[in-house]
């Protein structure tokens, strides 16, 4: 079910109900050649005003913004490759995750929030490699430098990054409804993953390799981290229930916690307020490609064995064989020299 993730473009698609993540993050296969050729903010459809201004404004870092998304959906698919639903992407739709996130559920929540820390991580990354005149490296958060090395380098701008994700993901974003609720609240907590996870970097100077002098700057740190911590927060996000208040503006829909004996979600935790289809069949209202012929793991007893992959379905098992690299001899100097190997595996796959 997963498709390689490689031309991404910014677009949204107009349809009645509340937007998800691929209508206000476009991503698209028509518009590949985005960061290839000028940009012409006009062309790409569905934006809506605040975006249009935006993508004019900042058009030389919309291609890291489309970056950002594609980045996103990796690490997506790679946190749920043992899972049921496994973050699946197809390719005739201008919506590419299809109807699994019409539905404020915990995949909704965790999408919103991979993608907007995504974008984030992607502009700051372009920034502090000079890739755009309009950003750079941050200044602000030096502060005093510690015991036995200085300030140096270039400190990425996860500010910056952040605003950019904020301005541009969230700008559709609101509506006084639940969903825009729930969207806003979960773009902000994957940025916020993003800053928490900022680390000092260093090197050291001198004679040989020895660290006479060692300077150091804010980094962030590989997106793998990100996407772990995500996960984590996907695994204990807050389910929430929808309340209605008359203001002066109209009827404004908020969000609480459906249980008040759980602690309450902190801005930093993902929310939810609707329940997932168990992705064990197909089902093209929910948008689940069902677990049918994906790869289980006979040895576990988690999401990822055949028992609880298959739903019980059972498991076929075929053999397959693989050439690998055997052998290997290192002689000097240098080079190293193996052999090929036919190497017979059992693969266990969902009936």
């Amino acid at each position: 079910h997963n498709q390689t993730y490689s031309d991404v473009k910014l677009h949204c698609t107009r349809r009645e109900i509340s937007p998800p993540l691929e209508w206000s993050l476009a991503v698209g296969h028509q518009y590949s050649s985005l960061g290839t050729q000028p940009i012409l903010c006009g062309s790409i459809p569905g934006l809506v005003p605040k975006q249009l201004r935006f993508c004019r404004n900042y058009v030389e870092i919309m291609p890291s913004v489309a970056e950002g998304v594609k980045i996103g959906i990796q690490e997506c698919q790679h946190q749920f490759r043992g899972r049921r639903w496994n973050c699946t992407t197809i390719n005739d739709s201008l919506a590419i995750f299809g109807p699994v996130l019409d539905k404020a559920t915990r995949e909704s929540a965790f999408v919103h929030a991979i993608a907007s820390a995504g974008v984030a991580f992607a502009v700051t990354r372009a920034c502090a490699e000079g890739s755009a005149n309009i950003c750079g490296c941050d200044t602000r958060h030096k502060g005093p430098p510690g015991e036995g090395w200085k300030w140096g380098g270039c400190s990425e701008d996860v500010e910056f990054g952040s605003m950019v994700s904020r301005e541009f993901a969230d700008a559709r974003e609101n509506r006084p409804d639940a969903r825009s609720a729930m969207n806003r609240h979960n773009n902000e907590a994957g940025r916020m993953s993003l800053n928490d996870n900022m680390f000092l970097k260093c090197k050291c100077h001198g004679l040989s390799g020895s660290c006479e002098v060692k300077t150091c700057w804010w980094s962030q740190p590989d997106f793998r981290v990100v996407g772990d911590y995500m996960k984590d927060k996907y695994d204990s996000a807050s389910e929430m229930v929808v309340e209605k208040h008359k203001e002066s503006r109209g009827w404004v829909e908020t969000l609480r916690p459906k249980y008040n004996y759980f602690k309450p979600p902190t801005e930093r935790d993902l929310v939810y307020y609707e329940s997932s289809p168990n992705f064990c069949d197909p089902n093209p209202e929910t948008g689940s490609f069902g677990t049918r012929d994906r790869i289980c793991n006979l040895t576990s007893h988690g999401i990822d064995g055949c028992d609880l992959l298959c739903c019980g379905r059972g498991h076929n098992t075929r053999t397959e064989k693989r050439k690998e690299k055997c052998h290997c001899i290192f002689h000097w100097c240098c080079y190293v020299s193996c052999q090929e190997c036919v190497r017979v595996y059992d693969v266990h796959t969902c009936k």
